[in-house]
């Protein structure tokens, strides 16, 4: 059983920084590969780029929640939550501007 989690490929666990623009301020967020990729795969999902779907999941917690202690946390239960299956309904997805003809 272990051998399934103990023989992954470590590039999935390498650390990535990346900067990011949220609430007008430049941050870094330092997460492993996977989680990367898969905020990569959540946001264009939702039909924004990675650093516009992660702008708007902060704007969105902290008018939830009204503070966020651990943002990089945040994002790894974001995966979580994403893999187990939850996904945002139709109503709640950002819909592409459609262009003018």
């Amino acid at each position: 059983m272990c051998r399934v989690f103990a023989g992954q490929d470590p590039e999935g666990y390498r650390q990535i920084n990346r900067s990011i623009r949220i609430d007008g301020h430049s941050t870094s967020i330092q997460l492993e590969a996977t989680f990367w990729a898969l905020l990569d795969e959540i946001a264009e999902n939702q039909g924004l780029t990675t650093p516009k779907f992660i702008s708007k999941l902060y704007d969105e917690a902290i008018e939830i929640n009204g503070a966020i202690p651990n943002f990089a946390s945040m994002l790894r239960t974001t995966c979580a939550l994403y893999l187990r299956g939850h996904r945002p309904g139709m109503d709640e997805q950002v819909m592409p501007k459609r262009q003018a003809a």
